[in-house]
């Protein structure tokens, strides 16, 4: 009999553009509280977490802002959950002190990067302490994108 391989985490939602918002300085991966419905909904892969972010209040970490749409086979909707609802998020108390000392810091904030299902089928959302690009900034970062891409096409070629 062959082992198992451990299957790969399967994304169920990501902020592409926090990349190129923001400057990521570190992440976290944290779990998050969910109902039954929203974890169904999840395995869906319809979730948004884009116009979403974090705030620490009463020394407890909130997802604030994420869509997770209801699942679309369930025949009873009055059991189904609240799409835009404020959901917690689950840290040891020493990565919330962090937290809390990046976001301290002058024009830092928290953005969920990408919720996924780890390999053991647990829901997971990994957390970035970001800050704000500028419009120069993001050009400069296109600029180096184009010319990497560029050089390795010219490697390639010679």
């Amino acid at each position: 009999m062959t082992a198992k391989k451990p299957s790969p985490q399967r994304i169920a939602a990501e902020n592409r553009k926090a990349r190129h918002n923001y400057f990521i300085e570190d992440s976290l991966e944290c779990g998050i509280m969910l109902e039954g419905s929203e974890v169904k909904a999840l395995r869906e892969g319809r979730a948004n977490i884009a116009e979403s972010y974090a705030s620490i209040e009463g020394g407890e970490l909130w997802l604030i802002n994420s869509y997770i749409p209801p699942f679309s086979q369930s025949k009873d909707r009055a059991f189904g959950h609240e799409e835009r609802r404020r959901r917690k998020l689950l840290v040891r108390r020493d990565q919330l002190a962090r937290l809390a000392k990046g976001v301290g810091r002058e024009g830092m904030t928290l953005v969920p990067l990408k919720l996924y299902f780890n390999e053991r089928g647990i829901a997971k959302i990994e957390i970035g302490i970001a800050r704000g690009k500028k419009m120069a900034d993001k050009r400069e970062t296109e600029k180096q994108r184009d010319w990497a891409r560029e050089k390795a096409r010219l490697m390639k070629q010679g």
